[in-house]
């Protein structure tokens, strides 16, 4: 065979052959350590990029340094060793969103972990995005009723506000997010339940609990577990975010609980000292503000020009011995539209909810109420801090007046009335009528150790034999002098019935 005929061939064959040549950008693994890769060779990388390993395992490229860059690595780390391929893929890291969320338990990658169908969806949301500009929104002016009667009347929260619930642990912070939830049935918002670093036979209860209330219906539970990587507990309370705003896109009004913003700060501070980022205050990296505010500047109320729709945060941090001036809780105090303050000390009395009126506050205040609420709330605040103040008085002494006497009689009720057990919202009309009868003086001949009883037997009664005046008060959403009429001659009524 000659060689012109062997050159021949070869080239009839490179001229046939289609090359499909494709363009990757790969590094290589230098190092691996809880949960965090430094990789070299990925010198135009993005960050928050998402990376693939060798193993399928994907991680998020958190550091751009000048020879290398670093990443936290999404689900477990034990395949990547030194020395394996990394390929970049272009893509911000995203979450999928669709209404198939509603009712189900995901991971923050948007994984089902409830043992369920798979979720699939075509359309992704990146998990930081920028929050809507001022134009962009309205203010808050519509209430986010939860069924609190204590947080409804004196603290009120609105759609698209954030408000902040703080406290010890075990004081019952859980509760009034999971009451809110709950109470949310029927109007017309969707929930999305952020659980950081929570345990998993926690959730588990919370779950079942929503589920017995009928509220999964409306709900989605992100879970990052106190079993996963810190990766998860850092990217979750985005990710619920992202979900938030899906609907919000839509012209739903979402809330949004992230339980709690403490531990989310804790596992940013592990990712960024194992990337060796310099720390700061209470060994915090320098942009932990930032990492809160960006966050929670999310939550708004828009326009109806740009498609309504609103979030509303219920952040949740945990302090340490009472200590509200801590990094952290600072911070985030800085950030909200006010806090809901829980207390130890109120706890542990059995005042529950353990609502902390004086340092308590609302940035919203009664634009966030309906008109029949600011009706009677406004009394209902100021009868309480006149008895805080007296109360420390007449421990002093006993010969008081008898204005002053009245005053610390009611007060006693005042406090008997806020205890509210969990798992057991109150709708918006029966807390203005109770609210009404109390602040309107006719409780003051009760009892206090009757007054729950009371206040238990008039809902019944109202409901049963006065439902009218309630259905108006839903219709007006305000005291009407007709109103107001009818409901003192069922108070006078009642208490006719009761007293016998």
């Amino acid at each position: 065979m000659s060689k012109d005929y062997i050159i021949e061939q070869l080239k009839k064959q490179i001229s046939q052959a289609s090359i499909d040549t494709q363009r990757e950008k790969v590094g290589t693994v230098l190092e691996v350590r809880d949960g965090i890769v430094r990789m070299d060779g990925l010198s135009d990388v993005m960050a928050s990029e998402m990376v693939e390993f060798a193993d399928g395992t994907v991680g998020v490229i958190l550091n751009l340094e000048e020879d290398q860059v670093g990443a936290m690595i999404l689900g477990d780390f034990k395949g990547i060793k030194e020395g394996d391929e990394v390929r970049s893929t272009g893509k911000i890291l995203s979450i999928p969103v669709t209404e198939k969320v509603i009712g189900r338990v995901i991971n923050p990658i948007g994984q089902a972990i409830d043992g369920k169908e798979v979720i699939t969806s075509d359309v992704v949301y990146p998990i930081e995005k920028l929050a809507p500009g001022v134009i962009e929104r309205k203010s808050v002016h519509q209430p986010v009723q939860t069924g609190i009667k204590a947080i409804d009347a004196m603290i009120p929260v609105g759609r698209g506000q954030r408000e902040l619930i703080i406290g010890d642990r075990q004081v019952g912070k859980t509760a009034i997010a999971i009451d809110t939830i709950i109470n949310q049935k029927g109007q017309d918002m969707i929930c999305v339940y952020v659980a950081i670093g929570q345990k998993e036979s926690k959730i588990a209860r919370i779950m079942n609990e929503l589920e017995k209330k009928g509220a999964m219906e409306y709900t989605t539970i992100v879970l990052a577990g106190a079993s996963d990587p810190a990766a998860f507990s850092f990217i979750a309370p985005y990710s619920g975010a992202a979900i938030a705003e899906y609907f919000m896109d839509q012209g739903k009004d979402v809330l949004v609980v992230y339980d709690d913003l403490s531990k989310h700060a804790w596992a940013y501070r592990q990712i960024s000292l194992i990337l060796k980022r310099p720390p700061g205050r209470e060994a915090y990296p320098g942009d932990i503000f930032y990492l809160h505010s960006r966050l929670l500047e999310r939550s708004a109320k828009r326009d109806e020009k740009y498609g309504g729709g609103s979030i509303t945060a219920l952040p949740i941090i945990e302090t340490q011995a009472g200590d509200v001036s801590a990094y952290i809780p600072t911070n985030v105090i800085s950030i909200t539209d006010g806090q809901i303050y829980l207390e130890a000390d109120l706890f542990n009395k059995g005042i529950r909810p353990a609502l902390n009126v004086g340092l308590s506050v609302s940035r919203v205040g009664s634009s966030a109420q309906t008109k029949a609420m600011k009706k009677v709330a406004g009394k209902l605040r100021l009868d309480l801090a006149q008895f805080r103040e007296l109360e420390a008085f007449a421990q002093f002494g006993s010969d008081l007046d008898a204005n002053t006497r009245a005053q610390i009689e009611r007060g006693r009720r005042t406090v008997e009335i806020l205890k509210q057990d969990q798992y057991a919202p109150i709708p918006f009309e029966e807390q203005v009528v109770v609210l009404y009868a109390l602040t309107r003086g006719f409780m003051d001949d009760v009892a206090v150790e009757k007054v729950t009883l009371w206040e238990n037997d008039f809902k019944k009664f109202m409901r049963s034999q006065r439902s009218e005046i309630l259905q108006n008060i839903i219709k007006e959403k305000d005291l009407t002098d007709e109103i107001i009429v009818q409901l003192e001659q069922a108070i006078k009524d009642f208490k006719d019935v009761f007293a016998e």
